[in-house]
């Protein structure tokens, strides 16, 4: 059996899309199971070929009910806690980044500044893997969904991240204005925000969605276009090749972005990425993207 640990949100699971279809290509008749929380199981259907979901929150130390382990591969970070954790399932080998601390020598050196889907496929290349940073597609879900919908997602795990709901609802009021049926979309958590930017948008309560995982990538698939911030939902645009618009704050697209397609629009006016999440108001390079400079790159993305 082959283990991958990537213990971490949506988005971060739809990086390394490509990092584990090259473990599939390369072990096609081994096992192979992925160390994440188990919220995120749908979507784990919909990339193929992971055999298993093992529950796994944080890198909190664990038991591993786990047959024979040829291999542990580390896609959650550059240790020493994830190196530790996958050595506790007891693998034949482990790849992972170098880690003096643990005694791990033998793989590659971390950068910092990396893309995060570039990372974990030059961690696969180091051992001799191919890699395609571009496989990042995900199955469609067989849901019903809206389709064509315009979405505007205003929320964001961390407030950094947050663009003023003020200027979400002036984006949504002129794409509905322009014709776009658009929608708030929101965890439950987040309802409250996003009925808040549909009121001020004068789009009404049945503008409003909370989905399931499975429910809001299918309706991602068949959408529009897609207006958020740098969160799990802009991954979803990438996966689903729809056209987007990502407002970026704390950290740089260079390093989170979309891919390199001219209908996906990353906005960012920072000038170094600040790594972590932390309580306060939205980040001053969030403040400083307009809606005139969000609604011309939501037309240069459908353009």
């Amino acid at each position: 059996m082959i283990l991958a640990l990537r213990a971490l949100g949506l988005g971060d699971l739809v990086t390394a899309v490509p990092a584990l279809r090259g473990l599939r290509a390369a072990f096609p008749d081994e096992p192979l199971a992925l160390a994440a929380p188990a919220g995120l199981a749908p979507l784990i259907d919909l990339i193929g070929g992971v055999s298993a979901t093992v529950p796994t929150e944080g890198l909190t130390a664990r038991p591993w009910d786990l047959p024979r382990l040829d291999i542990a591969v580390n896609l959650h970070g550059r240790g020493p806690q994830s190196h530790r954790l996958l050595r506790s399932a007891g693998p034949g080998k482990l790849w992972a980044f170098a880690n003096a601390g643990v005694g791990h020598l033998d793989g590659p050196d971390w950068n910092d500044d990396e893309h995060e889907v570039r990372r974990w496929c030059r961690l696969l290349r180091h051992y001799g893997i191919p890699a395609d940073e571009s496989d990042l597609a995900l199955a469609v879900p067989g849901l019903e969904a809206p389709r064509g919908a315009t979405i505007i997602h205003p929320g964001a795990k961390s407030p950094t991240r947050r663009w003023p709901p003020d200027r979400f609802a002036a984006v949504a009021r002129r794409l509905r204005a322009d014709g776009h049926h658009v929608l708030v979309t929101a965890s439950a958590d987040e309802r409250p925000l996003a009925a808040r930017v549909a009121a001020d948008a004068g789009l009404g309560a049945q503008a409003v969605v909370t989905t399931s995982l499975a429910e809001l990538a299918a309706l991602v698939a068949h959408a529009r276009l897609l207006i958020s911030g740098d969160t799990g939902i802009a991954h979803l645009a990438s996966a689903y090749a729809t056209p987007s618009v990502t407002l970026f704050g704390p950290m740089s697209p260079a390093r989170w972005g979309p891919p390199d397609r001219p209908y996906h629009r990353p906005l960012w006016h920072g000038i170094r990425s600040e790594p972590g999440d932390r309580p306060g108001p939205s980040h001053p390079a969030l403040l400083a993207i307009g809606a005139e400079e969000v609604l011309a790159a939501a037309a240069a993305a459908l353009g």
